[in-house]
């Protein structure tokens, strides 16, 4: 893993070299250069510069400058690339040991990339100082943990195996939202047969078809199994991969024409205006539902992608301290702001995901987060590969090919060929 791990943080650091005009977003942001580490400035790295992300940035640190008004927090969010512009940089300044005050990464193998590079400190002590063992699930945990060092602070929470429907359309068709894979095509069958497009797909970038694979496999397999594809327990020769690929295969007979067109949202779209039926998309979907004046359980409804009842696959964003940052009692500060009930509930709602911690206020978000975090203590939790948790970044790029080589000929052969082929970078 951590000869994945150079091979990637040198590859992306090359690629951060040839970025050009990366933005930064917040009245407080200076540049993506880090030269304000050094003065005791508070320097948060994310990608977070857009919607409901950049609001409950905005709400966080409002809570953290009315406790420490003498502390000026600068907001160095890099746009573009649906986080990847923010990762380059991000990876060629650790290289060069400029690091921010603290930045935003995936729990999960992404996190655990800087861990191995050697460039995160262990922060076992805020977690003793703040009383926060217990607060957080140990599954979430696992993902920030390593040889009994914790190295982040889980700040929020997404779903990423949901089923979102159009419920006019449903209604219109009286039709049920479906929880299994043969629920899935018959529905599917009855929609096509109407003339509606049953599953919009958005996958001009690959966050939209290898979405639907990984939660495709979690039905298939069951939590137990899909964790051992990532640690190599079980192989991607396995026969519940292969039937998880003719699923995959037929979904795929479902969806709009001009999907490679298309990015997540707009697949949302042809939901949201009834041009398609159903979206497999992780919550953040949810904000664009809302952001169209449509209500959750009036105008759209989600439930578990097909067969993954009891299953919830965990999209977090963690922040964790760097080596070499010269202000660390600020950044102790900052850091403990975002462990804490106050802070995570300030974020949480305006975000539209759910908070880390297991003891928020739940008068504070909606219906469909409610339901959200009473799935979150009770289901098994699973990392997600699409989104950096489960498998080093190495592999996830080889599988991002191989899904969308497959989106396009549909062989199960090669695809499983070159799922194993891939599988080496988990070694």
């Amino acid at each position: 893993m951590k000869k994945n791990l150079t091979l990637f943080l040198g590859a992306i650091a090359i690629f951060a070299l040839i970025l050009t005009g990366c933005g930064n977003s917040g009245s407080k942001s200076s540049s993506a250069s880090g030269s304000d580490n050094n003065n005791g400035n508070l320097e948060i790295f994310s990608w977070w510069t857009a919607g409901g992300e950049a609001d409950g940035l905005k709400a966080l640190n409002t809570v953290f400058n009315k406790k420490y008004p003498d502390i000026d927090v600068k907001n160095e969010a890099v746009a573009g690339g649906a986080g990847a512009n923010a990762k380059a940089v991000l990876a060629t300044r650790m290289q060069g040991n400029n690091p921010p005050s603290t930045f935003q990464v995936h729990g999960g193998a992404e996190l655990m990339a800087y861990v191995d590079a050697g460039k995160m400190q262990p922060i076992n002590d805020l977690y003793k100082k703040n009383g926060w063992d217990g607060k957080f699930p140990k599954d979430l945990m696992d993902l920030v943990s390593k040889d009994g060092k914790i190295y982040g602070i889980p700040v929020d929470v997404h779903r990423g195996n949901v089923l979102w429907y159009n419920k006019k359309i449903f209604d219109d068709n009286n039709l049920q939202p479906p929880k299994t894979f043969d629920e899935f095509f018959k529905v599917a069958d009855q929609l096509k047969a109407k003339g509606i497009t049953p599953l919009a797909l958005g996958d001009k970038e690959p966050l939209g078809s290898t979405t639907i694979f990984e939660d495709v496999l979690l039905g298939v397999l069951g939590p137990d199994k899909y964790k051992q594809l990532w640690t190599g327990e079980l192989g991607f020769d396995d026969p519940g991969v292969k039937k998880s690929a003719e699923i995959f295969k037929k979904m795929l007979g479902y969806i709009n024409d001009d999907h490679s067109s298309l990015a997540w949202q707009d697949a949302d779209e042809l939901v949201a205006n009834g041009k398609a039926a159903m979206n497999i998309m992780g919550d953040w979907a949810k904000g664009y539902f809302t952001s169209e004046n449509m209500t959750y359980g009036k105008d759209f409804g989600a439930v578990d992608t097909p067969n993954t009842d009891g299953s919830f696959m965990v999209v977090t964003d963690t922040f964790g301290k760097p080596k070499g940052v010269k202000n660390e009692k600020q950044v102790d500060e900052y850091l403990t702001e975002l462990g804490s009930v106050e802070g995570q509930d300030a974020f949480n709602p305006k975000k539209g995901s759910i908070p880390a911690r297991l003891d928020a206020d739940r008068s504070k978000y909606d219906a469909y987060s409610t339901s959200a975090m009473d799935d979150f203590k009770d289901n098994a939790l699973v990392p997600s590969l699409e989104n950096g948790s489960a498998a080093p970044q190495g592999f996830l790029t080889k599988v991002d090919t191989a899904v969308n080589v497959f989106v396009t000929q549909k062989n199960v052969g090669n695809f499983i060929n070159s799922l194993k082929q891939a599988s080496s970078s988990l070694k």
